[in-house]
């Protein structure tokens, strides 16, 4: 398994993103939120297919962390069910896979 992995979530909103991108960096989750504003995502949902405006973030943190990740952005997410899929990052520059590993291994003082 990869140590090091990106997440994709998808918002509706500017405000939603800058929310989860805050809280997931905050509560040591990611290292790095990317937010890139309007994409359009193609989906099917409920029997319809849809076409919407979204917001894309592009997570940084380790594998380890994906499962915690996920329940936080579920319990967070304005969405039934959001999109969290994670890709392994193969490689990577070495000093920023270490300050991936810097923050997001760190404990946080309330845990």
């Amino acid at each position: 398994m990869n140590k090091h992995i990106v997440v994709f979530i998808t918002t509706g909103s500017k405000e939603e993103a800058d929310m989860l991108s805050r809280g997931l960096v905050e509560e040591r989750l990611a290292f790095c939120v990317n937010t890139i504003p309007a994409i359009q995502s193609t989906y099917y949902w409920e029997g319809k297919l849809c076409v919407d405006e979204e917001i894309l973030l592009i997570v940084k943190t380790q594998s380890q962390k994906f499962e915690a990740l996920e329940a936080w952005v579920c319990k967070n997410h304005s969405y039934d069910v959001p999109e969290v899929i994670a890709l392994p990052i193969v490689q990577g520059s070495p000093p920023y896979l270490k300050c991936i590993d810097d923050w997001v291994g760190q404990q946080t003082t309330g845990n």
